[in-house]
């Protein structure tokens, strides 16, 4: 048994390892795409929100998907169509190609990123103690990984493809093959037990962590979007300098989230997260009262070292609950609507600083997700593990059932 969940958290990691890649490699070539297809800068922000809107179809569709089929399955077929998507951004040459493209990107991601999270938190359950920040902590190295390759894509003008064709040709066959040891858990134990026991009742028990979730997509959509613009308009960085403050939040996150399991099971979930959101609303007031670039980054690490906590903890505490309150397969349910809110975050973020910006100041604007992080410490209960906290002497039992890998093992 335990070399089956050691071999099944270490594929599950690779594959959000794969994931952040992937993303990274989309996202920070925009103006290589924008630039391949002729995207005029009015149409690009329909192109850009066509995709977390499909994700939360695809997270919705999964929600019933795993009410007949192992999340694990989901995984196994929903990772390789997301790099061949990513491929086809890449490789076509008219307006409709890219649609189609982003349009499989967008619905095949919300299908992983809701069945990742419920293989996730399901062998989190197993092993009694907290491991959810680990498998972010490998999606936040993949980012690292995928956005340096984009930089080297940019430097020597490679074409997208040339640059995508690599990475889907490596990771692909090499998520495939680690599908083959994904454990479900026992969030899956009873077929057809997400049929029953959600619904309203679930939504009202994680309406507060669908707000917390928002809210900390909210930030880190800030962060990702307006960081350079911030740094070098307000702050009179240099062009080269505007660059760093996103790679300094990310190496920051991947810090915090590879430490972060040991600080749940020491101090247990509430007291991460309220630490994590007071770090976080700091980091945005230094970010918004910065006198120059250096107190701005300064800002930018506070926001990757408290923000990178707050998701994770935030998937692990909707399933914890869910499985409590409603049974097995109520957990899955819950993570997969919740995913929603991670794209709704993403959504609302950007255009709501930029806005702000625009007609008041950007350093006023930074003040609105600050006031937004802050509002989790009212939720912070929510966090509380029933009956006893992850860590510190009060690990929960193993569960003897941890289902079966994806290839029968």
């Amino acid at each position: 048994m335990t070399e089956v969940l050691r071999r099944g958290r270490a594929s599950l990691a690779f594959s959000f390892f794969a994931q952040g890649a992937a993303f990274a490699l989309l996202v920070t070539r925009i103006p290589a795409v924008q630039d391949r297809y002729g995207v005029s800068d009015a149409l690009l922000p329909a192109f850009l929100a066509a995709v977390p809107i499909l994700a939360g179809a695809g997270s919705v569709t999964t929600e019933r998907l795993v009410r007949r089929i192992r999340p694990s399955r989901v995984l196994r077929w929903s990772q390789p169509v997301v790099l061949l998507a990513l491929l086809g951004v890449g490789a076509g040459d008219r307006i409709a190609a890219l649609a189609a493209a982003l349009a499989v990107f967008g619905l095949a991601v919300g299908a992983l990123d809701a069945s990742m999270n419920m293989l996730g938190v399901s062998l989190q359950r197993t092993y009694g103690r907290s491991i959810m920040l680990s498998f972010h902590a490998a999606y936040s190295l993949g980012g690292i990984v995928g956005a340096s390759l984009a930089w080297v894509g940019a430097h020597w003008h490679l074409a997208l493809w040339v640059s995508y064709l690599p990475v889907a040709a490596v990771l692909l066959p090499a998520t495939l093959v680690g599908s083959r040891w994904y454990v479900d858990g026992d969030a899956t134990a009873v077929p057809g037990a997400a049929e029953h026991g959600h619904g309203p009742v679930v939504f009202r028990l994680l309406l507060p962590l669908c707000l917390v979730m928002t809210f900390a997509y909210i930030g880190d959509s800030t962060v990702s979007n307006w960081s350079a613009k911030y740094l070098q308009d307000t702050l009179g960085s240099s062009e080269q300098l505007a660059t760093v403050p996103y790679n300094v939040y990310m190496v920051t996150t991947l810090v915090g989230r590879a430490i972060g399991d040991l600080g749940v099971r020491r101090f247990g979930a509430v007291a991460v997260v309220r630490l994590g959101a007071l770090v976080a609303a700091l980091g945005f007031a230094v970010v918004a009262g910065a006198p120059g670039a250096w107190v701005g980054m300064l800002g930018f690490t506070l926001l990757g070292l408290g923000l990178c906590v707050l998701v994770p903890q935030t998937f692990a505490a909707a399933g914890r609950h869910a499985f409590e309150n409603h049974g097995p397969g109520a957990s899955d349910a819950a993570i997969a609507r919740l995913n929603v809110f991670n794209y709704v975050g993403f959504l609302v973020g950007s255009p709501l600083v930029g806005a702000l910006g625009d007609a008041w100041s950007y350093r006023g604007a930074m003040l609105v997700p600050m006031a937004l992080v802050l509002v989790t410490l009212v939720y912070a209960r929510s966090f509380a593990a029933q009956p006893d906290r992850y860590g510190g002497g009060h690990e929960r039992p193993r569960t003897a059932d941890v289902g079966r890998g994806s290839n029968g093992v």
